[in-house]
């Protein structure tokens, strides 16, 4: 077995039909999905709000 990362742009408000998309494009069985979380803010900083930038997916793919 082999894995590919990738790495998806997201605004979380307005993207969630791209990542359906996406997702379901994918040939490979899909492992994981990590976020990546950006903290601007302060509010941010201490956890009351985030933003995530970009997910980063996994994707268990057939040799």
């Amino acid at each position: 077995m082999k894995y590919k990362v990738h790495k998806f742009e997201i605004h979380m408000d307005d993207d969630q039909w791209k990542l359906e998309d996406f997702l379901n494009r994918l040939e490979g069985e899909v492992v994981a999905v990590i976020p990546n979380n950006k903290n601007i803010s302060l509010a941010q900083i201490y956890g009351v709000s985030r933003k995530i930038d970009f997910l980063l997916i996994i994707e268990k793919i057939e040799d």
